[in-house]
């Protein structure tokens, strides 16, 4: 879905593991690291768009997290203009996103970047909570850095070590 001003809805997944590390994941043939993120559909809500995703990309259920927040507002960022395609209708210019904070509560689940048949990562790693910052792509960072600063009272507070 794309609203009036051209920008796609999605959501981004911030996943995080006991030891407060973040999920990253490597684009396909590239030297590109990023959370999982995708597009909503005109039939989901945020909140399914969100499972989807995470079942496509890296292969977790809805069992293997529990959502520990989700961003206040939408969040936008703009292509740069090398990567708009200005030839689909309507024109997409950006994204807005919903943003998830999930805390990873299966620890046998498996990850699976190869679930579809169009895969968009081919490695990942545990990261410390402020690492993705350094290597996201220079137009998303402050996508990144407003979802991140939001959530980190959460990750980083005193009582997160108890949260289930």
């Amino acid at each position: 879905m794309i609203d009036e001003d051209g920008f796609r809805q999605g959501i981004g997944i911030i996943l995080v593991n006991a030891n407060r590390q973040v999920f990253l994941a490597k684009r396909i043939g590239k030297e590109a690291w990023q959370f999982p993120q995708g597009g909503i559909q005109d039939d989901e809500t945020a909140e399914n768009a969100m499972y989807r995703e995470l079942r496509e990309e890296i292969g977790l259920h809805p069992q293997d997290v529990k959502i520990l927040g989700t961003t206040r507002r939408w969040l936008r960022y703009r292509l740069p203009a090398r990567l708009v395609r200005h030839y689909s209708q309507p024109l997409c210019v950006g994204q807005k996103q919903k943003w998830f904070l999930l805390r990873l509560v299966n620890n046998e689940a498996q990850f699976d970047l190869a679930v579809t048949d169009t895969p968009e990562f081919d490695s990942w790693a545990w990261v410390s909570y402020w690492y993705p910052l350094s290597q996201v792509v220079a137009f998303k960072r402050r996508v990144y850095n407003l979802a991140m600063k939001e959530f980190a009272r959460i990750v980083l507070s005193k009582r997160f070590r108890e949260q289930s």
